[in-house]
């Protein structure tokens, strides 16, 4: 079964580094930039679009977390994502804190 963009929307989740870790121990996180579209890209990962992923990839727009980056959110291990499963993947994206 094939979802839509617009079903997938609809499943990203919130998740905190701490419950995210354990994917990124078996190999499966994929942090996505901001300027992609979660779902846009949960669906390119989910159709198997090896073009535009491999353009994604090659401009580090999406790819493996950086040791730097996993060190600074094992340092706040509340650190808020948006999260959207691709089985086998786990697509990531930070969260920004927003301030009122």
């Amino acid at each position: 079964m094939v979802l839509s963009k617009e079903e997938l929307a609809l499943s990203i989740d919130e998740a905190e580094w701490d419950w995210l870790r354990a994917h990124l121990e078996r190999g499966g996180i994929i942090l996505v930039n901001d300027n992609i579209d979660l779902a846009d890209a949960a669906l390119r990962v989910a159709g198997d679009d090896t073009e535009i992923i491999a353009d994604w990839i090659s401009t580090g727009m999406i790819g493996k977390p950086s040791e730097s980056q996993i060190q600074a959110w094992d340092s706040n291990r509340h650190k808020k994502f948006s999260m959207l499963i691709v089985n086998p993947y786990v697509l990531i994206q930070e969260k920004t804190p927003t301030f009122h």
